[in-house]
């Protein structure tokens, strides 16, 4: 289970440490995607499975699902953790998630965000802001 907010930089090699209290969960392996509010998802491998597995059940017929399939699935990596917990995050992702030298790993239960620190500010900032009508539809939602 990841929870939490981190801070670590990415390096000239695009090289990212992983908090050590995630490493455990992804000593398997782990997938990095394209996300959704342009940052990157990171997940264990068994988790990355069970989504996969959910995603190619969606309809080729639909240009929708063709694209969201193209996106998370065309666009994922798959690594591992080096000795040092580091992961080395390919060009064209580091390229999608704006990522800089500061970067955000936030701990989402089952998957971990990639955020460019200066847009996880302003995505934090507003989400903060608007709480209390997302719990209204949350709470509509039955949640």
């Amino acid at each position: 289970m990841f929870l939490g907010e981190y801070r670590h930089n990415l390096d000239e090699k695009n090289r990212l440490a992983v908090p050590s209290k995630f490493r455990q969960d992804l000593k398997g392996g782990l997938i990095v995607t394209k996300g959704l509010d342009n940052c990157l998802f990171v997940y264990p491998i068994k988790q990355w499975n069970e989504w996969a597995e959910k995603l190619s059940k969606l309809p080729i017929s639909q240009a929708k699902s063709r694209a969201f399939l193209r996106m998370m699935l065309g666009g994922a990596m798959e690594m591992t953790l080096d000795k040092q917990g580091r992961i080395v995050i390919p060009d064209y992702l580091v390229e999608y998630g704006k990522l800089s030298k500061q970067i955000v790993l936030a701990g989402l239960y089952d998957r971990i965000e990639l955020w460019n620190a200066e847009e996880w500010k302003k995505y934090k900032s507003k989400t903060e802001k608007d709480r209390n009508d997302i719990a209204e539809t949350l709470a509509e939602m039955g949640v």
